[in-house]
This record gives C-alpha cells, sequence and structure tokens, in this order.
C-alpha cells in the first residue's frame, strides 16, 4: 500500500475524517474484492495529490468503527466532508465512481 492511502484505526480516525473531504475504504485483508480496489484507490490518491484524504480501515482490527458506521459488506467506501458521512458506496468501485462523487478535478 502506497503512503498515499493511510491505513487508520480505531485511534485516529475521527481526528483524520474531522475536516476536509476523506474517502475511507473500510476492507479486510481475507477479502477479494477489497484487494482488487486498492490499486484503484493508489492512483486516485496519486491524481488528486492531496486534495482529498484516503484512508483504510481494517474491520478485523477496527470493528468498533465498523459497527459504528453499520458496515455490514466489504468493501464499503464512505466519503466525509468535515466529518459527515455524504456519501456511501457499497462493493468495488470504479476510478471515474470515486472522481465523480468526490467532486475533485485531477
Amino acid at each position: 500500500m502506497s503512503s498515499l492511502v493511510k491505513e487508520i484505526g480505531s485511534d485516529d480516525f475521527e481526528g483524520i475524517i474531522a475536516q476536509g473531504i476523506t474517502l475511507v475504504d473500510f476492507w479486510a485483508p481475507w477479502c477479494g474484492p477489497c484487494k482488487m480496489q486498492v490499486p484503484i484507490l493508489e492512483e486516485l490518491a496519486a491524481g488528486i495529490k492531496g486534495k482529498v484524504k484516503i484512508a483504510k480501515v481494517n474491520v478485523d482490527e477496527a470493528s468498533d468503527i465498523a459497527g459504528q458506521f453499520g458496515i455490514q459488506a466489504i468493501p464499503t467506501l464512505l466519503l466525509f466532508k468535515e466529518g459527515s458521512e455524504v456519501r456511501r458506496f457499497i462493493g468495488l468501485q470504479t476510478k471515474e465512481t470515486l472522481i465523480d462523487a468526490i467532486g475533485v478535478n485531477i
């Protein structure tokens, strides 16, 4: 995983999503579609160059956060603006879908 996509957990989740736009990928290492999502997120992160934070939450290690947001299927991606969830994507997403949702020019 690139340094552009940050792995976060229970300790830093709220602080990461609190300001700006953050896309959070809820995933697990044993999930096939989650593995397919990784290169898409890395490409997206490289293209947006810091305009949007992209983070990953391992649902096995941070089940409290997954429960807080009612994550029942993975991958699930949540888009936050200033700490509030504004969009939810369930299942593997294309780069184009995520770009459109984020609304940032690449």
